[in-house]
């Protein structure tokens, strides 16, 4: 927050094509002070953000970002006292700054969680969530973004679903549906989790005809199980899109006439859509399923299959090779791993499994579907997305962008397996880390004790923190000030 602060008054801001709605109203100074200090939080997608909370989604292209942050946004903002006077946007920028402070941190604790479950390596599991804290996308987990909320719900659901518990696993998912639409794709976990189960005790249980009628029954409760989830999981996108289509498609309710001219004469300008306004109806209205979210990814924004590969868009392509390049890796390295494992679908249970002695980290089966998960997410980001957006989109979505690097760096970096307090192959002492009272050292956080022994840690752990750390300061560098960062 301080770093945004410092850098949005050192730089000034460009002059971006995007999304600013004229400011309403008189700003006082405590305004104008708000705005000094945090408004590098309310760039670029943050904008429409906060318009929806002030005003509701009046503007059809703003029915691409899902209700659940901004209504959180709208909520903490009205709910919290303000000793001085602020026009709603310093509220909500005030209010997005908590929100997502305590999110993004409550969204690593629950990583921490699912890394614990997941993994079952503990040290793997910190490091990892160590390195989210870090993470290449946190200046979006710091602005006013969706994906600090995201994050949170959907690590949680994870971690739920892992304990056993389907119904909060389920809930949690379905609010990160409502956040964002990605989160449609989480309902693979609960089906993934019921099949395995189900394959599993095929193959313990014996297939005599005289149990096909219960095998039946197991199915079939398998079956409806599973599609009442992912309906739940489903509904609040469906209940948006209906919403959309009565805002914008129905008869003109006259309520663009209550619009400031400002306003209206921005949507004129730029060709946006105001909603209850009398005249043709939008095209995606008279579709067989009438669906808003794709309708304006396509035409405001011209995403779609290949669409993207561009020689004038190298320059983004090049901003998401690292995040490309490393999911990849992961991928890479848990199938050449676990090749019949993979050929399976996880689905086998293996002799180690069955002697108990299933291999940890992550490399273990259990990882299996989040890898999937990962590398799904990857492809289509990668083919049918704003491809510079990947590093957010899987930051906020993926605990693989986590758990890999944290692997790398607990299997390749000897200062991390040092258990003593100088470095074996140096003899000098290591920075960071604190003598216990049984005479061993500990170190107090591995990654500030790998910073502090710059000098001394392999090229592999450079790469990976220099990935982190420098995306985490060109994000707040870039984005803070409308410079493409998107």
């Amino acid at each position: 927050l301080v770093l945004q602060a410092v850098f949005n008054l050192l730089i000034p801001d460009h002059a971006a094509d995007a999304f600013s709605p004229p400011r309403l109203g008189p700003r006082g100074r405590w305004d104008a002070l708000v705005e000094r200090l945090l408004g590098g939080l309310g760039r670029w997608d943050a904008e429409h953000f906060l318009f929806i909370a002030e005003r509701g989604y009046l503007l059809e292209h703003n029915c691409a970002f899902l209700p659940l942050f901004p209504l959180g946004l709208r909520l903490l903002a009205g709910l919290l006292p303000w000793p001085v006077p602020l026009q709603p946007r310093s509220r909500l920028l005030l209010a997005a700054a908590l929100l997502n402070a305590l999110l993004s941190a409550l969204a690593a604790a629950a990583l921490l969680g699912l890394g614990r479950a997941v993994l079952r390596r503990p040290r793997q599991a910190f490091l990892a969530a160590l390195l989210f804290s870090l993470s290449p996308a946190g200046v979006f987990m710091a602005a006013a973004y969706s994906e600090s909320a995201f994050a949170l719900l959907a690590f949680s659901a994870m971690w739920q679903l892992e304990k056993g518990h389907g119904c909060l696993s389920g809930l949690l998912f379905a609010l990160a549906s409502a956040a964002r639409a990605n989160g449609l794709v989480n309902a693979g976990f609960f089906l993934y989790s019921r099949g395995k189960r189900f394959a599993l005790q095929l193959q313990v249980g014996s297939a005599s005809l005289r149990k096909l009628p219960l095998l039946w029954k197991r199915v079939l409760s398998l079956a409806s199980s599973a599609a009442l989830m992912c309906a739940g999981i489903f509904l609040p996108f469906a209940l948006f899109q209906y919403y959309a289509y009565v805002r914008f498609c129905g008869p003109g309710t006259g309520l663009g006439q209550s619009v400031p001219e400002p306003l209206l004469q921005l949507a004129r300008d730029k060709g946006y859509r105001v909603a209850g306004m009398a005249g043709a109806k939008p095209p995606w209205c008279s579709q067989r399923f009438p669906l808003v979210y794709s309708y304006i990814q396509d035409t405001y924004w011209n995403v779609g299959f290949l669409r993207y590969f561009e020689l004038r868009q190298i320059p983004n392509f090049l901003l998401a090779l690292p995040v490309t390049l490393l999911g990849s890796w992961a991928a890479w390295t848990y199938v050449s791993t676990n090749p019949r494992h993979c050929l399976t679908l996880g689905l086998e249970r293996s002799k180690s499994e069955e002697r108990g002695k299933a291999r940890d980290g992550f490399c273990g089966p259990a990882a299996f579907v989040y890898v999937v998960h990962s590398t799904a997410l990857l492809v289509f980001g990668f083919f049918c997305m704003h491809v510079q957006v990947l590093t957010r989109f899987l930051g906020s979505s993926s605990p693989i962008l986590y758990w890999f690097p944290a692997h790398l760096l607990q299997e390749y970096e000897p200062l991390l397996w040092s258990t003593g307090t100088d470095n074996p192959a140096s003899g000098k002492p290591l920075l960071g880390k604190s003598p216990s009272s049984c005479g061993k050292g500990t170190s107090d956080n591995p990654i500030v004790r790998l910073l502090l022994n710059w000098r001394l840690i392999t090229p592999l752990s450079k790469g990976i923190l220099g990935f982190f750390l420098g995306y985490w300061l060109l994000g707040l560098i870039l984005h803070c000030n409308f410079l493409p960062w998107t």
